[in-house]
């Protein structure tokens, strides 16, 4: 399938400053803009930064920026599911992972999030994808945030919600380890039945395991 990507910008006024949500951006754009040290999440910052333009510049990557001038503060991921992943097991051309969203503590709780993922979706093409994120308490910033994981998890759902992203049973063994675990996807308005069916059939890959 053809990846179209169409960029879109919003300002939100903050409390610590205004900030542009923009995307999806190239990686040679990226890779002209700062990464705030603070975005530690998922690797140190100049390797997550690296990693950015890298899904940048893939077909179906897209990477939607929370920019303080020059310096990106907040970031959300979508790309092709891992291939150690089951999400990559039916190869689907429509279906994409919402990989990572960050935003650093400064801009907490000011709804930029929320905005990363409205501006996502502003892109009509986004109607073409299944979109997928799984929620792991152990990415959360539990101390940071001194929320619990059930607060945590309120406030991630609350945020997806935002995107069109609902809650999704499945048997995944990572995320049936812990409760407070989950699978959210979006089922874009143009995605075909059979699509829809084989999201359903890689949710549940152990029903007939015994």
């Amino acid at each position: 399938m053809e990846h179209v990507k169409t960029y879109n910008a919003m300002e939100i006024k903050h409390k610590n400053g205004n900030l542009i949500i923009e995307g999806p951006i190239p990686g040679k754009e990226l890779a002209s803009l700062d990464f705030h040290k603070d975005l530690i999440a998922f690797r140190p910052p100049e390797q997550q930064h690296k990693a950015l333009i890298e899904i940048a510049d893939l077909p179906e990557g897209r990477i939607i920026v929370a920019r303080d001038n020059n310096e990106i503060v907040g970031y959300v991921t979508y790309l092709y599911p891992d291939p150690l992943e089951r999400w990559s097991h039916g190869k689907m051309e429509n279906l994409i992972e919402l990989g990572a969203i960050e935003v650093i503590p400064k801009y907490r709780s000011g709804g930029v999030g929320k905005t990363l993922l409205e501006v996502s979706m502003m892109d009509d093409a986004m109607e073409d994808y299944i979109i997928l994120t799984t929620e792991y308490y152990w990415h959360w910033d539990l101390k940071g945030t001194k929320l619990n994981v059930w607060e945590y998890r309120k406030v991630m759902e609350k945020m997806m919600n935002h995107g069109g992203l609902v809650y999704y049973a499945t048997d995944d063994p990572e995320i049936s380890s812990h409760p407070a675990n989950c699978l959210m996807a979006k089922i874009g308005k143009r995605v075909d039945q059979e699509s829809v069916q084989e999201f359903d059939s890689l949710r549940f890959m152990n029903r007939f395991m015994y």
